[in-house]
């Protein structure tokens, strides 16, 4: 297995460029700058791919253990191929697997866009196979860990645009509803529009309820897909 870890690190530095190195800053805070190799998102992708086929008939566990050392690494471009290699296996997900996700983001998420990844796809995915657990993500929505509270809302953002889990998702809502952080407001904001997808006027009628009080970042994510005329009326200040 540590031949394998051995030939992505190998393949991720042939591939990384500066240029692409330079402008990952850009996509980070100063202070939340994730460590990159340099190498484009889309050939990560690939690349994680192209080893999935090679390992394919490890076992799961395998193919887990050596996700875990590729977060151990640090590296975000390490972080999406364990992401792509555990997405690759959603078909022999078990309801135990829960808690190694979980310690995903609880050890080793700390950039949003590793969460996003992992959450969207892999989390997302087994929240649809396993819907008891998103009972889970709401326990995670108080958690003091800022990634815990985004990767709360944003393990919902596929199901939300297929229309599943309205109420959960408001309640998880609710729960982030005057979070501090921008990285969590951001989250569940993109959470309520993808929600919108299916449910716009349930949607529009908790944001209206909750306008008073809700951060206008989170406010503007989740009306962005709403037509004009809503738009205005959600962002129309109390007198």
């Amino acid at each position: 297995m540590q031949q394998i870890i051995t030939d992505i690190r190998r393949t991720l530095l042939d591939n990384a460029d500066e240029k692409t190195l330079s402008l990952s800053s850009h996509f980070f805070k100063e202070n939340e700058r994730a460590k990159t190799y340099g190498v484009r998102m889309a050939l990560v992708s690939k690349i994680g791919k192209g080893f999935f086929l090679k390992i394919k008939n490890m076992a799961k566990v395998q193919i887990f253990g050596l996700c875990e050392e590729l977060w151990q690494s640090g590296y975000l471009e390490e972080s999406v191929i364990a992401c792509e290699l555990a997405y690759s296996l959603h078909k022999q997900y078990e309801p135990d697997d829960f808690e190694i996700f979980e310690r995903w983001v609880a050890n080793y998420v700390d950039n949003w866009a590793a969460c996003d990844t992992l959450c969207n796809h892999t989390i997302g995915e087994f929240v649809k196979m396993y819907p008891g657990y998103i009972s889970r993500l709401k326990g995670w929505a108080t958690s003091g860990n800022r990634w815990m509270r985004r990767a709360a809302a944003v393990t919902l953002i596929i199901p939300a645009r297929k229309g599943l889990f309205l109420n959960d998702i408001f309640e998880i809502a609710t729960i982030l509803l005057h979070d501090k952080d921008d990285l969590v407001q951001k989250g569940y904001g993109w959470m309520l529009k993808a929600a919108s997808e299916a449910h716009q006027e349930e949607v529009f009628d908790f944001v209206v309820r909750h306008k008073a009080t809700m951060p206008r970042t989170s406010l503007r994510y989740a009306i962005e897909k709403m037509p004009q005329d809503m738009k205005a009326e959600a962002m129309k200040k109390e007198k």
